[in-house]
């Protein structure tokens, strides 16, 4: 496997952390600034929903430019945007920031995803395309857990000063080992618009967008959820996000070994079933903390498992159209999630934690029935 692989694994881990660090976060950035969780919730919202929008677009406006000189760019503008976040006390500051930086996370995991398909072979590209996605849910293990307790010992601005001097760092690792990388050759315009009026890929990104909605439902108020199911403290809740992690982990490079070897269908079709029996499955064993606690961290293997099937099964399935709808697909998830979040923080602020891990399973189910009338059509 190409040796750039792994320095794309390490870009998408800074982007994974500064998304998913807020979650981590949410009860000291509700207390300091004095505002509800459903509050603290949006700024994930409004990140994913701009990391959706934008992603395709900059792909787009940027597809002429090489690689290694976008990447620095990019990155330089993201560790900007992680400082406004340092230094603001503003709300709306806070949430400015969060959008300009979700548009340089959007452009630069679409740059990893679809550079991760260019400089593979075929009979590896789900693989590599997992370990690349494999850097968000790697962000789960080291910075999830080291930014709670670096956000409890010093404040939640510190995590964010943190990813920003790891930017600069990488910067760095990137102007000296990248190399440069030409652009795919770009497509006439309506060539794009009929790639993109594909029926059968269209309901490959709804299954991303059903299935992250339902996943972010509970995911995004995980917090409180493990707090006061059971009842843990500060120390605890690091330890748990690290373990909840490392299966993260695990699910990217599965989902991306079983796709190679089963096809991308029926991994598809067997991840979507597990996720949706288990997310259901946990507020209901709370009577175990044995069996509770296992059902965690499945549900966490089974969420970070799905996106190497679907991006190996477009691939195959648009193989002339791939940047595209790679990029397309990354947006449909992030759509997800700020839906998922949305839906999340209505009903935490208006009911309990608890409803949002069977709102969540419900929610998934719908992906299962598209994934099968999708691969029906396939048939046909």
């Amino acid at each position: 496997m190409d040796k750039r692989i792994y320095l794309l694994a390490i870009i998408t881990f800074i982007v994974g952390l500064v998304e998913l660090v807020i979650g981590g976060l949410l009860p000291l950035i509700a207390e300091d600034l004095n505002i509800s969780y459903g509050q603290v919730g949006l700024l994930i919202s409004m990140f994913s929903l701009s990391f959706a929008i934008s992603g395709p677009i900059l792909l787009s406006l940027t597809s002429k430019m090489e690689r290694k000189k976008l990447f620095l760019i990019v990155l330089f503008i993201f560790f900007v945007t992680n400082m406004i976040i340092v230094l603001s006390d503003l709300y709306v500051f806070l949430m400015a920031a969060r959008i300009l930086s979700a548009m340089c996370a959007s452009l630069l995991v679409s740059l990893c995803i679809t550079i991760a398909s260019q400089i593979s072979d075929d009979s590896h590209t789900a693989r590599a395309i997992g370990l690349v996605l494999m850097g968000v849910s790697a962000s789960l293990v080291f910075g999830v857990p080291f930014s709670l307790w670096l956000g409890s010992e010093l404040g939640w601005r510190a995590p964010f000063l943190f990813i920003a001097i790891l930017t600069l760092l990488l910067m760095l690792l990137v102007f000296l080992a990248l190399g440069k990388i030409e652009p795919n050759k770009k497509l006439p315009l309506k060539a794009q618009v009929k790639a993109i009026k594909d029926r059968k890929i269209l309901l490959i990104h709804s299954i991303s967008i059903v299935f992250f909605t339902g996943h972010m439902t509970l995911y995004a108020y995980l917090t409180p959820f493990l707090q006061s199911t059971l009842h843990l403290s500060e120390k605890s809740l690091s330890l748990m996000y690290l373990i909840i992690g490392l299966f993260s982990i695990f699910g990217s490079l599965l989902g991306g070994y079983f796709t190679d070897r089963i096809s991308a269908k029926r991994t598809i079709i067997s991840v979507l079933s597990l996720f949706t029996i288990t997310i259901i499955a946990i507020p209901l064993l709370k009577f175990s903390v044995v069996l509770f606690i296992g059902a965690i961290l499945l549900w966490s293997l089974l969420s970070w498992s799905l996106q190497p099937a679907i991006q190996s099964y477009i691939v195959s399935s648009a193989s002339t159209t791939s940047d595209i709808h790679q990029s397309l697909n990354n947006s449909g998830a992030h759509i997800g999630m700020a839906i998922g979040s949305t839906i999340g923080g209505t009903i935490i602020d208006s009911y309990y934690v608890e409803l949002n891990a069977i709102i969540g399973g419900t929610i998934a189910c719908i992906a299962i029935v598209i994934s099968i009338i999708t691969f029906k059509m396939q048939r046909n």
